[in-house]
Order: C-alpha cells, then structure tokens, then sequence
C-alpha cells in the first residue's frame, strides 16, 4: 500500500482553507458547479436525516446528500414544505403508473427550485449584512471572505464594484442523491404480476434522478450492481452533450483501491464517467458498516494517493474509447475528485487528510446530527444521543440485509423492539417492504424484520431446528423503512403515517464524543478550525478510533471460530489479521515522519499503536498452518 515519504513538521504549515488540490482542475464541465465553496459535504444519512437538508443549507454553498429509496418518505416531505413554502402540492399516488420514479422526480424538482429562489433572493439582497451569514460561515481563505474584508474598509465609490463581485460568486452547494444498491427489490403491479426490471427499487429511484431537473450527482452505495450501473446508459445527461456538459454527475462510494478501480471500469466501458470516488472507512462510520479485510484508512488513501494518475489514465482511456463507439464527441478532458468521509472529528484531522493525501474533500456526517439547522432529527432523539453512553453505540444485527449495522442502544426504536419481544410479538408490521428479500419460509419474499418472519423463525427454534444464536440475531432485526424515516417527519412537527413514530438512528461512533446541541455556524467553524468545540477527553484519534474497531470486530470474529470451523474460515481470519497488523505498522512509521497532529496527541498514538499491535499479533486461528494457498 506503500508508506510515508514526507517528514517534518506537516502541521506547522497546515492553513485550514477548502482550496481544490493543484491537480483538480476544472475542465470537466458539470452543469453544476464543481469548485464549490466548502471542502467538505454532509453525507446521506438514514433515509429521512438528510431528506431536506439541501433547503437548510444548499444555499450556504455547503453540499449534501439525500437518500432517494423511499418514494413514500419523499411524497410526504414534498407535502410538508409545499405548505411551508406556499407551493401547491400535488399528490401521486400509489396507483399511478411508474409512481416511484415521478415522485422521486417531483421531489427533486422542487428541492431545485426552492434552492434556486433562496439563491437568487441572497444575490439581490439590498442590504450587504444580510450576506454575511453566507460569507462567514466559508474558510478564511476563501476569496468571497477576503473581498468582503476590502469592502467593508472600502471608500464608498469602490463598495458596490466589490459588493457585486461579491454577489456574483455566491454559489449553492451540490445537491447529491443515494442509491444504496442493494436495496433493489422487483416489484408488482396491483393485481400481483412482476414488473419489468427498470421497475425496481434501485432503477426506478436512478429513472427518478435522470428526468429531474436537479443539478447534481447521484451517489452509488454498498458495491457493484450490474443492471442499475448498465440503466444509467439509458439516460443522456450521464453523457457529454454537443458543448462537452454533463448534466449529472456519478459518484461512487468505495471502501478500497481495487473497488474503485474495478466500479470504475465498468463505467468508463459503457461511456459513463466517475467524477468522484468517496472513500468511507468500513466501520468507522455511520449506517450500515462494510468491514475490508482489514485494510485501514490511512494505507487505503496512500494506495489512491500513489496510484491516483494511474487510477485517471486508466479510466479515461477505456471512457473515450466507449464514447468514441457511441458516436459521442468529448471536447473536455475530465477530472476526477477523490475526498475521505468517517469518523472524522477535529479540524486538525480534516487538513490533514485532505494536504497529505491531496484529497479534494471529507465527509463529516454524524455531528451534524446535532445540529437542527443542517438536519431532521427530532428533539427526543437528540436528547438521547446527548445522554447516550460510548457503549451506547454499536455494530449490531439490525438490518434485514444482513449486513453489520451501526445502531443507539437507547434509541426509541430500540425500546420498541425489545417492548414487542416482551409482548411476545416480536417483529414489525410491514408496510413499506423496501427490504423483502427473504424466501426462507415463503414463496414470496418478506422482510426479516417483520412479524411474519420472526414468528416463523420463533416456530423454528421451539422445535429445535436453529440455536439460540440464531434466533437472537433475528430478533435483532428492526423495521429500518419506517424507523429511519419518521425523524424527518416528526422534526417537522408531523406525525408519521400509521402513527408509527419510534426512530432508528444509525450513528457513527465517533458521534458519541461530541455532547451538545450546534448551531450550523458552530459546527462548520469547528470544521475550518475557527473554533473548537468541545469534545469528550477521550475522543482517540480518527486513525487510532478505526483501528480499535476493526482490531474488536476481528476479535469477534475469532470467537466465533469453532474447533471444527474450516480451513478456508481460519485462513481469511488470518488474511485480515495481517492487513490490521501491516496497517498498524503502517501508522507507527507515519507518526514516527510526520507531524499529522499536536505532540500530545502523537505521543499518545504511540502508545496506542502499540498496544494494539500486541494484541493484534496475539490473535492465532486454527488451522493457519496447514491452510496452503494452493487450497484457495
């Protein structure tokens, strides 16, 4: 993955600005604007803490990202702010052809124009103080934030020249949508028959996207699918248009170097060009959790830093080669940004990772569930973030997809589980069924968070057929459709359909150091490094945080190694425990070169480093050695 090179003291030099990296550039032209304001975006989070957080802060030039999943959740949010903003509002309804997708395109529709009036109002506005809020809340260095000085020192001739330069470069952030992919289900029409397969969940929601009029990127989640990946070359705006625009931009969100390479690939052969990869850490993040083998964030991000023009050459070259067959002229040569998003918590950690790594950006997303001026969390559920423990944050089995899932242990949703299993009626009522995959028990596919599939599952351990693990991990499961979605609506002083108003939140743990309500501006000026807040004393490192995760979720692991447990089982176990163990070493040789932080906290990594490494070495696998790799 290699290693670090540069030595000195980094930080000494660090300017915390949001200056795109000398090798940006910005000759793909993007409909939207690519050099937006901020260096940093706020991630989708869950299906509805995100759902309107372009109307509360596009128009500060901050980006975001809305989940597009659940149509349902959207058509009651377009309601709610059309009565807010004073729009008619028009329903579509559940009989309506190709539903889905218009109301995903209604949706998006009006988030476009409600963005493009509180822009246009900002650039008019009479009085200059009344654009301070959008200046201050920018990095120092920003030259909307240095012309704002020079006008307020100005001689009153030179006041309105500057003031309109001023007004000319305000810009709104990217407005960016989530396709988790794997939340494709087929779907049936009313009277039970399966629909053709652009109807499903994943490809109505992209069909959605594509005929809006939305000015941004969609961002695909959770890995490779084929079909929804190959349905985007239905849609032009993915393509060059005669003046060299894109009109819609793809992102991929990746763990890794060779999921990058390998997603990217596959779009470029089909035309289709990534103008971003968002690495995420595996399990130092929020939702649902993606553990690599192994790999850390640090060795990961050098691998793309080494490998970056490598990573561009390779897939220009296979993009224009498709273009070219489909007939398409591209007068541009496209860029491709490349930014880190997980666990990230302190201004110092941010600048480093975007000077060293030369990133174009990070993500910050869980603090922002406690700021109600960026996101729709209702107010019980921040006091229970607030109150919640650092135990009170962890990787549990509450997805019905089967993959790890971050969760608050005193959540209202969590109470409501656990109330039902008391009740003897475990399990959710299905209304949604976005995440009816299970045919275990059924000819037709249900959720594993539902009542009928924990009832069935309950007849199964009575008459001993699977152990109490198993039926455990079951019970875990809990309705995420309504759960994740019914924040939104309640902080918008609504009450969810079917009145089912107990909330699933899915925090990254590195939320549980941060204690408080924020104002937006407190949140982004911690950020920038204006201020600091205050966060719990024994918030570790981001790179130390990640590491204790993976080195838990492998010690996990090998508890549930068996003396009968495979050959193959032990040997990947290993497999992980050395990509830990080498990216354990990896930070030691990093902390021991470059000065990534203050000598407290270097000091204290070292420590850390290096009780982790013991530990990491101590962990031993049956079967290792007889395991050749001729067996693989």
């Amino acid at each position: 993955m290699g290693s670090p090179k540069e030595k000195g003291n980094f930080c000494s030099a660090l300017k915390f600005e949001s200056q795109p990296c000398t090798h940006s550039g910005n000759s793909f032209r993007f409909m939207q604007n690519t050099l937006v304001p901020h260096s940093f975006h706020i991630p989708v989070m869950g299906l509805g803490y995100t759902v309107d957080t372009p109307i509360k802060v596009a128009r500060f030039g901050i980006s975001s990202v809305v989940s597009i999943m659940d149509d349902q959740l959207l058509e009651d949010m377009r309601k709610i702010h059309s009565k807010n903003f004073g729009i008619p509002f028009n329903p579509i309804e559940e009989n309506e052809e190709d539903y889905r997708a218009r109301r995903i395109t209604a949706y998006l529709n009006f988030l476009q124009e409600i963005i493009d009036q509180q822009i246009q109002a900002l650039r008019e506005e009479e009085k200059p103080e009344n654009i301070k809020q959008y200046l201050e809340l920018l990095p120092q260095e920003n030259s909307l934030s240095t012309l704002f000085s020079e006008w307020e020192t100005a001689e009153a001739k030179d006041k309105l020249i500057l003031m309109e330069k001023i007004r000319n470069g305000i810009v709104a952030g990217s407005v960016d949508v989530n396709i988790m992919t794997k939340v494709d289900k087929i779907n049936r029409n009313q009277k039970g028959e399966e629909l053709p397969r652009e109807f499903s969940d994943a490809l109505s929601a992209l069909r959605g996207f594509a005929n809006s009029r939305l000015n941004g990127s969609v961002v695909f989640s959770a890995g490779m699918n084929p079909a929804l990946f190959s349905y985007a070359e239905q849609f032009k705006d993915f393509f060059p248009d005669e003046s060299g625009i894109i009109r819609k931009g793809i992102i991929l969100k990746v763990s890794d170097y060779r999921s990058a390479l390998i997603q990217g690939k596959f779009m470029a052969k089909k035309g289709l060009w990534i103008s971003e990869f968002r690495i995420e850490s595996g399990l130092n993040c929020g939702g649902h959790a993606f553990a690599t083998d192994g790999f850390l964030a640090g060795p990961i991000l050098e691998e793309f830093k080494i490998n970056r023009q490598s990573l561009f050459q390779t897939l220009k070259e296979t993009w224009q080669q498709a273009l070219l067959e489909k007939g398409i002229s591209s007068p541009e040569t496209p860029t491709t940004k490349i930014s880190y998003q997980g666990g990230i918590g302190t201004a110092r950690e941010d600048a480093f990772l975007r000077k060293y790594y030369e990133l174009d950006g990070t993500g910050w997303g869980s603090p922002f569930l406690l700021v109600p001026e960026a996101t729709s969390v209702d107010r019980d559920t921040i006091d229970r973030i607030i109150k919640a423990k650092n135990s009170d944050f962890y990787l549990s089995h509450a997805s019905p997809l089967g993959v790890p899932f971050n969760n608050l242990r005193n959540s209202s949703g969590e109470e409501q589980r656990i109330q039902r299993i008391q009740k003897n009626r475990p399990g959710s009522p299905c209304y949604k069924k976005f995440l009816t995959f299970s045919t275990e028990f059924t000819e037709k596919p249900i959720c594993t968070a539902s009542r009928q599939y924990q009832n069935l599952k309950m007849k199964s351990f009575e008459k001993g057929e699977i152990s109490p693990t198993e039926l455990n991990e079951t019970l875990e499961k809990d309705c995420l459709c309504e759960g994740l979605g019914a924040p939104a609506i309640l902080a918008n002083g609504e009450i969810p359909r079917r009145n089912l108003s107990a909330v699933t939140i899915c925090p990254g743990p590195n939320l549980a150091y941060f204690k408080g309500v924020f104002s937006l501006k407190e949140m982004v000026d911690h950020i920038y490094g204006k201020v600091n807040l205050k966060l719990e004393l024994d918030r570790p490192h981001v790179f130390i945080k990640e590491a204790e995760l993976y080195l838990n979720y492998l010690k996990k692991e090998f508890q549930k190694l068996l003396p009968e447990s495979s050959p193959k089982q032990s040997s990947y176990l290993e497999k992980f425990r050395k990509n830990l163990d080498q990216g354990l070493k990896y930070y030691q040789d990093l902390v021991a070169t470059v000065q990534l932080d203050s000598e407290e906290i270097l000091e204290k990594m070292k420590k850390q480093l290096s009780d982790l490494l013991n530990e990491t070495e101590r962990l031993q696998a049956p079967h290792t050695q007889e395991y050749t790799l001729s067996e693989q």
